[in-house]
């Protein structure tokens, strides 16, 4: 039985994976935006965080943040050394604290989602405690992306986009409010309907599994 589980666990992580990399090999994963991209690539390291525990959402997270180096290197935008210490922008190069910013809010991402959906479905049905995980783990790591950026690139940022040092904290609070309300719909809906179809004992999990 406890290999049964291990294996269905397996086959269900490996397909995340395969999303996840599915989604960075062709333009679903980033819709293209003149500053930033809006992304879809948070949906899965939200879900395996919920479905499966904070430990594999981390991992799958840690999957989303290294296709987020490889991604500003091999397609780089005007933002790109943000995210890679491997390009060079307008002059400004990236450097170790881009992979800070790619790599552990995406790592994060994951466990926050799994920690935050153990903790309302202690309380709240098992599709609703996803709904409002999926939101609140976007949210979060929304904060987080745009915050690093702002403490670690905020001069160089600002002058890349046409934007004042002083105005840099409003433009990216805008951008919260519609880049990241999309992300957070969609990777609330998606985590509520996969909550829904996949049962707990589909998988293994640590949290409590409500129905």
């Amino acid at each position: 039985m406890k290999r049964n589980q291990k294996t269905k666990t397996i086959a269900l992580f490996s397909m995340f994976l395969a999303i996840e990399l599915l989604l960075v090999l062709t333009p679903l994963g980033y819709i293209r935006t003149p500053f930033l991209s809006i992304t879809v690539m948070h949906i899965p390291v939200i879900a395996a965080g919920i479905l499966m525990g904070p430990s594999y959402g981390a991992a799958l997270g840690l999957v989303f943040g290294l296709t987020s180096v490889w991604n500003a290197t091999m397609s780089p935008t005007i933002t790109s050394f943000c995210f890679s210490p491997f390009v060079t922008i307008g002059g400004v190069s990236g450097n170790w604290t881009s992979l800070i910013i790619a790599i552990v809010p995406r790592v994060l991402l994951g466990w926050i989602a799994g920690t935050l959906f153990n903790a309302f479905n202690k309380k709240l049905n098992r599709p609703l405690s996803a709904l409002v995980s999926g939101v609140l783990a976007t949210l979060c790591h929304t904060i987080m992306v745009l915050g690093l950026i702002a403490l670690l690139w905020g001069p160089q940022y600002a002058q890349a986009i046409g934007q004042s040092p002083d105005t840099l904290l409003m433009y990216l609070a805008l951008v919260v409010l519609t880049n990241g309300i999309f992300e957070m719909i969609a990777a609330g809906i998606v985590s509520m309907a996969l909550a829904k179809a996949i049962k707990p004992s589909m998988v293994s999990n640590q949290g409590s599994t409500n129905s």
